[in-house]
């Protein structure tokens, strides 16, 4: 019996912190030791061509996150991913774009929109998949109507970021027990979450039956999905970038006193969240239809360079080049995660 296929496991691929383009060898280093594919962040055609000479040397896909500010509605905007599938076609397996309010406010503009320009991605001969990915909060059964209304698009398809759809369905939970109230201005500091710390947790736990249900729901359209990977929580104050996920599948939230004999919260999914979404992906959709990329932001610590020291010798300072080290460490510990899951499934 032939084994089940490997759905690509992608890592983000970007240099997020400061210094130069050593930072971005050692990536590819680090992603070819691990087998990781590469999630590549790219605003214009000439910056992802340069980043693309640190793709790393092995056969997993290279998928791109276009511009946030990419607007399907306008034609400009659709141009420019029909320039970046033109440039780029055959040497990368997708692109991802955010969705927009105007999914649901300008309904039929928006799908017009979009077939309109999967029809152009059609006329180009090994062209990437373009997946438009859950970012601004929609209601999930909106975004799943979304999805089935371009089922019959073949070169365009839905992004699910599980954290997104999770912290949104923490915030609208928390938001119904207490009107009025923002899950995520409890953080660990802050002086009513003892009081509130049941209701939060209650919360937080809503978040992976609503993913899962989401999951079910793409599944009988069955088309491909690309998958964001990143746990997050309201409390959660670990990203530079102010925001409540992006976080490891092993990190918690430490507070300061003990909530059910623990100074620490649990995230919206942690290593057990993870698994179950997997086996849901995988599943619903089939290993044929489903990638992962580990959407990971840089974590504090440091690590040594060890075997990649060579490529900082014109540093003086290494603290940014172990900041970067330890990140890639943290995406290969997740990455694990995810493997074992998917050898289990």
């Amino acid at each position: 019996m032939n084994p089940a296929p490997q759905p690509p496991v992608l890592g983000l691929f970007q240099k997020r912190i400061e210094g130069d383009d050593a930072l971005l060898a050692l990536a590819k280093l680090r992603f070819e030791q691990a087998g990781l594919g590469a999630e590549i962040y790219g605003g214009h055609p000439d910056e992802l061509e340069h980043l693309l000479t640190f793709k790393p040397a092995n056969d997993q896909p290279v998928v791109v996150h276009l511009s946030r500010d990419i607007d399907l509605l306008d034609p400009a905007s659709r141009g420019k991913v029909r320039e970046f599938a033109r440039r780029f076609a055959g040497r990368i397996m997708g692109m991802v774009v955010h969705d927009q309010h105007e999914m649901t406010d300008r309904a039929d503009d928006y799908l017009h929109g979009v077939r309109e320009l999967d029809t152009r991605l059609q006329e180009l001969p090994g062209a990437p998949l373009l997946f438009i990915e859950y970012a601004v909060g929609l209601e999930p059964e909106d975004f799943a109507a979304f999805a089935g209304n371009i089922s019959a698009c073949r070169k365009t398809s839905v992004c699910v970021d599980v954290s997104h759809v999770g912290i949104r369905q923490a915030r609208a939970h928390f938001g119904r027990l207490h009107p009025g109230r923002d899950a995520c201005e409890f953080k660990p500091g802050h002086p009513e979450l003892p009081a509130v710390a049941a209701d939060l947790q209650a919360s937080v736990a809503t978040a992976l039956p609503v993913v899962c249900s989401l999951i079910q729901r793409l599944g009988e359209i069955g088309k491909p999905v690309h998958f964001h990977l990143h746990d997050g929580h309201p409390s959660s104050t670990f990203s530079p970038y102010g925001v409540s996920d992006h976080l490891s599948f092993l990190t918690e939230i430490p507070i300061p006193f003990e909530y059910e004999g623990r100074r620490a919260l649990t995230p919206l999914f942690g290593p057990g969240g993870l698994a179950k979404l997997l086996a849901a992906a995988t599943g619903d959709l089939g290993r044929y239809n489903c990638s992962f990329t580990l959407e990971i932001h840089q974590p504090s610590g440091r690590r040594a360079l060890d075997d990649a020291g060579h490529l900082f010798g014109h540093w003086r300072d290494l603290g940014h080049a172990e900041w970067m080290n330890h990140w890639m460490d943290v995406l290969r510990q997740n990455q694990r995660l995810v493997l074992d899951a998917l050898a289990g499934d």
